[in-house]
């Protein structure tokens, strides 16, 4: 069934129709980008609330990026962040596949329209004016049938008339002759018109009308095609993007499975470990016997000169406990004002940091050696010498400030890393000394009760196992190999997993060093990125290999 057969009389209502559709494809397509507006304005709000709850500091500077909790609300906040890129996705997609491309497609439809409907206005105008020169053919031929019957009619009174003249007779006679030729005339003219106007009428009905009819069908129905297409992207669009959707809330589930309780307790204790060795017990302070009392470094009311404290308001208690308010302390360049603990790991640090500096600047200036300075500057002498043989190389002048700058950084960086092995082992050395404090006390024997003073020997022996066991230790005992051991220790590549990470995407390891991996692949992280792009792993079929950071999503244990 089609138009032009069905609705051969129904111009106006298809003129509606047509009008309708178009104006119900500007509806969706209004619809549509007030819907990419909200996409963009949910991304941009789920963005800011990532960037509103995100750490301000650095991970390397916060000392709560350590903790698995934190480190798994992070992630959760990347994965929100992905989110949001992909409704981003969904306005951008909807935006150009539909916005743009059905207003484009609209305009179009407009004027095809346009067209059409001019092309059977004109038909229309055609017949009409068919029509109307039908009509005044036929009022014309109306007329001069009248006129020539009058014309006959007068003859034939004139003929009867006795007091008639022969001329007036003839004259008549002629006349009538004449009107009845006209109407002769205008007979065959009105029957041309008309055979004319029958077959205009029957093209217009027959033929043209209902092939503008079948081409406005063809083209509301082509519409109505591309919109339900358009109404399919709706759809389209969140499916494609429901994959990496899928992998956000997954990694979302992942972060929330990496938190572990205990290791975030142990991070804790390996961050605030102070070190000190636990305060040993209260001393006895006989007051009865105010001469006789023996001086005690850890009572709360005897300096450690041994001069009896004055009570008044003008004294304060010497002794510090480790619950009360702490005084503002002064940065020192070896952290001296640390605990012991958090002193010996902020210089190894720092001696790390100077080590993985100067074996950099070895590496820039083409150095093997690390040890000797004369040898380097023999090197450069060398190299400047090349230079000055084959100019061509380039001009050996220009080595001069490269030659001092190197040296110059790279004795720097000797002396400080010399500098720190010197307070790292002091440290470590206070570390040892500390534990081994802490756990002869908590090895001793009970004291008597206090109900029982005690004699002034016990006292004084007491006093001097103290004062021997506080005693700071010697130059010697620093010289000691203890630092040595640590220090083997630190520098021991670790050989157990210190995470897991899973590959995002696939990756071909053919350069020496790489390893290849699949995407979602799970591997065991081996070395954290040292700033240069690339991570070492271990695959659980075995082998090791260094891969692209930004290709994995890690946790570290």
């Amino acid at each position: 069934m089609d138009w032009g057969t069905e609705l051969w009389d129904q111009f106006e209502v298809l003129e509606r129709h047509t009008q309708w559709g178009l104006d119900l494809l500007d509806r969706y397509v209004k619809f549509v980008k007030e819907r990419t507006e909200v996409e963009q304005a949910y991304a941009k709000q789920l963005r800011s609330l990532v960037k509103k709850y995100l750490p301000k500091r650095p991970a390397k500077d916060d000392p709560e990026s350590k903790f698995s909790q934190q480190q798994s609300f992070v992630q959760i906040l990347q994965e929100v962040n992905d989110f949001a890129g992909q409704r981003e996705l969904v306005a951008e997609n909807l935006s150009v596949r539909v916005c743009l491309e059905l207003t484009k497609y609209s305009q179009e439809m407009k004027q095809e329209r346009k067209m059409h409907f001019q092309e059977g206005r004109r038909a229309q105008q055609q017949l009409e004016n068919g029509f109307k020169q039908l009509e005044n053919s036929k009022r014309k031929f109306e007329r001069d049938c009248r006129e020539a019957e009058k014309a006959a009619q007068t003859a034939e009174r004139l003929d009867q008339d006795i007091n008639a003249t022969k001329a007036d007779v003839e004259k008549a006679k002629q006349q009538a002759h004449l009107r009845s030729h006209m109407a002769e005339e205008s007979k065959n003219e009105y029957a041309a018109q008309l055979q004319r106007f029958n077959r205009d009428q029957a093209h217009f009905y027959f033929s043209q009308m209902p092939q503008i009819f079948d081409k406005l069908q063809d083209m509301d129905e082509r519409r109505a095609t591309r919109l339900g297409a358009g109404y399919g992207l709706l759809s389209e669009a969140e499916l494609e993007v429901v994959p990496i959707i899928a992998k956000c809330l997954e990694g979302m589930k992942v972060a929330a499975n990496a938190v572990d309780p205990k290791n975030d307790s142990h991070v804790l204790i390996e961050l605030h470990k102070s070190g000190f060795a636990r305060p040993g017990d209260v001393e006895f302070e006989d007051f009865s016997q105010p001469m006789n009392r023996a001086p005690s470094d850890s009572s709360l009311g005897t300096p450690s000169d041994g001069r009896p404290e004055l009570r008044g308001p003008g004294r304060s208690r010497t002794k510090r406990w480790p619950f009360g308010k702490k005084n503002k302390t002064v940065v020192t360049e070896d952290f001296s004002h640390l605990p012991p603990e958090q002193q010996r790991k902020r210089l190894q640090q720092q001696l790390e940091e100077r080590s993985r500096e100067l074996q950099k600047e070895v590496d820039q200036s083409m150095f093997s050696c690390l040890s000797c300075l004369p040898c380097h500057r023999e090197a450069l002498k060398k190299m400047k010498d090349v230079y000055e043989k084959t100019p061509q190389m380039g001009d050996p002048a220009s080595l001069e400030p490269q030659i001092a700058e190197t040296l110059s950084n790279i004795e720097r960086l000797k002396l400080e890393v010399q500098k720190y092995e010197a307070w790292l082992a002091e440290a470590e050395s206070r570390v040892l000394s500390n534990r081994g404090d802490s756990l002869s006390r908590h090895a001793r024997p009970p004291d008597p009760p206090a109900s029982a003073p005690p004699d002034s020997s016990s006292n004084s022996a007491s006093q001097d196992t103290k004062e021997s066991s506080e005693e700071p230790p010697s130059e010697e005992s620093q010289d000691t190999p203890i630092y040595t051991e640590f220090d083997e220790d630190f520098e021991e590549e670790p050989t157990s997993p210190i995470g897991h990470c899973v590959a995002i995407y696939h990756f071909e390891g053919s350069s020496e060093g790489t390893i290849s991996m699949a995407e979602g692949e799970d591997l065991s992280l081996m070395e954290e990125d040292k700033g240069d792009g690339w991570t070492r792993v271990r695959r659980k079929e075995g082998g090791e290999g260094y891969v692209p950071t930004s290709y994995l999503r890690v946790t570290l244990n």
